[in-house]
């Protein structure tokens, strides 16, 4: 069995799975469900000066993901530190406290929790040209603890900017990305708005922006040397493996918690194993970075390659024969049959087909 261990900033985790700040830690109970369903760490909600106050609705699955108005913690700091830090410590995994959001608050709340906390989290949003607020919060939490400090950092065109100016500001690994937004989606049932906010906008989570969130922690990770959580989207232990290879140490999950319960960090966390297994990895740090070096080694062209299919898989389902856009694939005696002639190699058929009969070579 493949050892799913990592160690990160001289913690150590079972396994690298473990909860976004959010609704997943919104207090000590649900820290603990999320340990009791396997997650390897408490990543706890991000705090503030003042509890949140969430406009209702501010959740909504638009089946893509989740649409949602999430704040940090509608509980007072006064009741984490009296009472939700010390529940969620007693779950015996590393404990990640999350705070925001500004220089001031942070120089202020970081004492405050340390004594519970194996690390900090600093949430970040709404970054603009000027960096220096976040290098700040960095810079003052650093003064404030002498735990490493890890900043959630939000998707932007200029990741590789901001991560390389958090770095330099002394983060100890970046945590990447925060919900994308600002969206919207109306109920046209009654034309409002799904989320309740002022304006109606809400921000994007779950498995619709997988694809920027590995983006974004493969640009960073081509750029500092400090380690990476992953988050955003993350679904399957297969998801798990995909941000390893961009670069990732850990992953956080928030909307797969929120929609399916605690249990899916065990779930996630059997489904990396068996994966790890089938592929012939001893660890699941194996992964860390592959893409990259394979990439290295690839030789880029644009000419057109068929894809061919493996008979004795094809299940005839015909998917890819309903899907190429070029028409170069029919159902001959009920499997797959690729028209090489026809085929511009787009690939759209490998990633169709259910049951992995259709690949490069062979």
């Amino acid at each position: 069995m493949a050892d799913l261990s990592v160690e990160i900033c001289g913690l150590r985790f079972s396994s690298p799975l473990m909860p976004a700040a959010g609704p997943p830690t919104r207090d000590g109970a649900a820290c603990l469900a999320a340990v009791a369903g396997g997650a390897a760490a408490i990543v706890s909600k991000t705090i503030s000066q003042q509890p949140a106050e969430v406009p209702r609705p501010c959740m909504s699955d638009v089946k893509i993901g989740m649409l949602n108005t999430e704040l940090w913690s509608e509980l007072t700091k006064e009741q984490w530190l009296d009472r939700e830090y010390a529940i969620a410590k007693s779950a015996g995994v590393p404990l990640i406290v999350g705070l925001g959001y500004t220089a001031a608050l942070i120089a202020e709340l970081a004492p405050m929790v340390r004594p519970f906390a194996d690390a900090l989290e600093l949430s970040c949003h709404y970054i603009g040209n000027d960096l220096t607020p976040i290098t700040d919060t960095v810079k003052a939490a650093k003064r404030a603890v002498d735990v490493p400090v890890f900043v959630k950092m939000s998707p932007h065109p200029n990741i590789q900017e901001i991560a390389l100016a958090v770095e330099a500001a002394g983060a100890d690994a970046l945590v990447m990305i925060n919900s994308f937004g600002p969206c919207m989606g109306i109920d046209v049932e009654t034309g409002l708005p799904l989320m309740g906010s002022q304006s109606g906008y809400g921000w994007l989570s779950g498995r619709a922006i997988k694809s920027l969130a590995v983006r974004c922690i493969f640009d960073a990770a081509n750029a500092v040397k400090i380690p990476i959580f992953g988050v955003g989207g993350v679904s399957t232990g297969k998801d798990v493996a995909e941000m390893f290879m961009a670069g990732a140490s850990a992953v956080q999950l928030c909307t797969e918690a929120i929609l399916k319960g605690p249990a899916v960090y065990g779930k996630i966390a059997a489904e990396l194993s068996a994966f790890l297994d089938s592929h012939g990895y001893q660890s699941v740090n194996e992964l860390k970075g592959l893409t990259r070096r394979k990439m290295q080694q690839r030789q880029f062209s644009t000419e057109a390659t068929a894809p061919s299919v493996t008979k004795l898989r094809c299940i005839s389902c015909g998917n890819c024969v309903k899907s190429c856009p070029y028409q170069a694939i029919q159902l001959v005696d009920t499997k797959a049959v690729i028209d090489q002639t026809l085929c511009f190699g787009c690939g759209l058929c490998l990633s169709r087909c259910p049951v992995g009969a259709i690949g490069w070579g062979g």
